[in-house]
């Protein structure tokens, strides 16, 4: 996480400043953290997936949602904006504002060299308390890695790479399958 901007804040408060703000924050027990910008090629690889996921998932139940929806934890209290979230049968809305859900079943961050540490750590032990998550995949904006994390009935984690550009990584919990060659289409890897 980043440096936090406030001293201790309660989310009430936390949420009243954020649907006014121009700028994204993530809240942690009392704590907000400014939300930095995208390289170029996060921004490819994010309508590259976004893409593919929107037309796959068209009329069917599962929806996907980009970084403006803020995902809520109440176990632990993190708000944050997930890269994608896809949400599965009816969102669950934290209030009647109907701006943030808890209930994502898959979590996909874009990884860069400032939110790596933090997405593949300690937002992975926190998105863990989310019980609807199955699956949690980091996809790296610096090379061709994909790294996927399904949740087992025994609610252990596992874990599966994809870095050839001819896999082909399956998302179970929405049916569907895509190929690493078109998440990273356009982006110039060096």
């Amino acid at each position: 996480m980043a440096t936090p901007v406030l001293n201790y804040i309660s989310e009430q408060d936390y949420l009243e400043a954020e649907r006014k703000a121009f700028e994204k924050h993530e809240y942690y027990k009392g704590e907000i953290f400014a939300m930095s910008g995208a390289s170029f090629a996060h921004n490819k690889i994010f309508s590259n997936l976004f893409g593919e996921l929107a037309g796959k998932l068209k009329g069917k139940s599962c929806k996907p949602y980009g970084s403006d929806l803020r995902i809520h934890i109440p176990a632990n209290t993190l708000y944050t904006y997930p890269d994608i979230s896809i949400i599965c049968g009816k969102e669950e809305p934290t209030d009647d504002h109907f701006d943030t859900a808890t209930n994502p079943s898959v979590i996909i961050e874009i990884l860069s060299k400032s939110t790596r540490d933090y997405d593949k750590g300690t937002k992975f032990t926190l998105y863990r308390d989310i019980a609807t998550l199955k699956e949690y995949i980091l996809v790296d904006s610096t090379a061709m890695v994909v790294e996927k994390f399904i949740r087992n009935a025994d609610s252990s984690w596992q874990f599966t790479e994809y870095k050839s550009p001819d896999a082909v990584i399956s998302i179970s919990t929405v049916e569907i399958s895509l190929l690493l060659a078109d998440i990273y289409e356009g982006i110039d890897l060096k």
